[in-house]
């Protein structure tokens, strides 16, 4: 097996890690000889190996050594309800004894749809897809459809997916160039802007006739690690509609996590375009593309067939699978029909609070912060002179937010595992409507334990 120590690997933590996880070790050396790094996934990217797990319930879940953890991952954000909901447990166990797939039309495709109509105001009509990453592809197409113009705005460091037009200025390439893979001409058609440059966006957009739309995470980029100013979208909803160009809110995130009908519902703009997946889907694989009727209407055969024009093609094994349809539906109808959103949503802020209240008092100058039900950790690479509680990360640089040193993050992440929270790597999480007191009690606490595990490496100063 390949040496998988990370750089520092006489650290306590690591050492701690590696102790409590014999089991996730030998799987993972099972998967070098089968994945790419041995993963499924990017962001399960983790030194000296990743976590794997057995089993979750509700706001928790188990690994293959018998640990608990306070799970933050939260299904990469599909999980409001958290693990194993019996509402969407039960639907899925009934659908499965009906068929997971049929090939055509079925009642549930239906009530998904309805269901989707009635929350989300920019769903005029629904096209099922597979994956969030589709739903954002077909959403560039419809709207280069629709406007005859080949060129899409974006905004740096903000997440649609992994298709090419999307491969730039996410994670690097922020001059737009194309990253490895992806054709030169692909890459040119798409323009990056930055979220904190406003003036830019709009010089950008009342320039060039040739832009079809401008695609963007409402809440901001990643969940809001880097935050979108809210005032924006209300400026960018009037200049788009003033300029014919296509609004697109990707809302695979945000979508029924931020409240029932999304961000737009809870800002009150509503784009042409939205994509959905993870919740929209009941945790299950599926995604969407929603919006107004006469860009969808591309879709449509008959519609295009009498205004003359060439339908665009759109297949998917499976858009609208009735595994997924049926966890979608018991999903969606508990959310519209509880205070699910909020519930997850007081709970977030009150770990953000709770965080930073650590962090005081523990003399370190980062920051937990983020809004509806997220967090994230800044770890302050720059080591400015700031206090956890008044941090604005509206104020901070784009790229600083995305700059947490790799080797203190991973440090981080293995010591609050060793303490029975498992977070994401960037660091931060997505909580749920069934994280309550004791979760909240005992991430606190091995926060606390986890930030002196890192001040006794040498991985942290008092700077305040």
């Amino acid at each position: 097996m390949p040496d998988t120590a990370p750089p520092g690997s006489n650290s306590p933590i690591v050492a701690a890690y590696r102790a409590r996880t014999p089991g996730s070790a030998a799987r993972y050396a099972r998967a070098l000889g089968l994945f790419p790094s041995g993963l499924t996934h990017d962001t399960r990217y983790m030194k000296p190996y990743p976590l794997y797990i057995e089993r979750a319930a509700g706001a928790r879940k188990w690994d293959v050594d018998g640990h608990g953890y306070v799970d933050y991952m939260g299904g990469h954000g599909a999980l409001l309800l958290g693990h194993g909901h019996p509402a969407v447990i039960g639907a899925a166990k009934r659908q499965l004894d009906r068929g997971t797939h049929f090939g055509n039309g079925h009642d549930l495709e239906l009530r998904w749809a309805e269901l989707v109509q009635q929350m989300v105001p920019s769903a005029e009509r629904i096209r099922f897809t597979a994956s969030g990453t589709e739903a954002t592809l077909l959403a560039l197409r419809l709207a280069r459809a629709h406007t005859g113009r080949p060129k899409v705005v974006r905004f740096a460091t903000h997440f649609h997916g992994w298709h090419d037009s999307m491969a730039a200025a996410y994670m690097n390439h922020f001059d737009g160039s194309p990253p490895i893979g992806v054709l030169p001409s692909v890459a040119a058609d798409v323009l990056p802007v930055r979220s904190d440059a406003p003036d830019d966006v709009r010089k950008l957009l009342v320039s060039r006739d040739d832009v079809a739309a401008i695609i963007l995470e409402p809440t901001g980029a990643s969940w809001g690690r880097v935050p979108f100013d809210p005032a924006l979208l209300i400026e960018l909803r009037a200049l788009t509609a003033q300029r014919s160009i296509v609004l697109i809110f990707d809302e695979v995130i945000s979508g029924f996590r931020v409240s029932p009908g999304g961000a737009q519902a809870h800002y009150g703009v509503t784009p042409d375009l939205t994509t959905l997946a993870k919740i929209g889907a009941g945790g299950l694989p599926g995604g969407m593309l929603v919006g107004k009727k006469d860009l969808i209407d591309f879709l449509d055969f008959e519609v295009s067939a009498a205004a003359k024009r060439e339908k665009v093609l759109h297949f998917g094994t499976f858009n609208a699978n009735p595994l997924s349809a049926a966890a979608a539906v018991a999903t969606l109808e508990v959310i519209a029909g509880t205070d699910a959103c909020a519930r997850a949503n007081k709970f977030g802020a009150d770990l953000r609070a709770a965080l930073n209240g650590v962090l005081e008092a523990e003399g370190i100058a980062w920051a937990a912060y983020g809004t509806f039900s997220g967090f994230h950790i800044f770890t302050n690479p720059k080591r400015r002179a700031i206090r956890p509680r008044d941090f604005d990360p509206l104020r901070a640089d784009v790229y600083e937010l995305k700059d947490n040193p790799p080797e203190v993050v991973q440090k981080l992440r293995l010591a609050m595992l060793c303490h029975g929270v498992d977070m994401n790597g960037w660091p931060g999480g997505l909580v749920s409507a069934v994280h309550g007191p004791a979760e909240l009690a005992e991430t606190v606490a091995a926060f606390r334990a986890s930030l002196r595990a890192l001040k006794e490496e040498g991985e942290l100063a008092p700077w305040m």
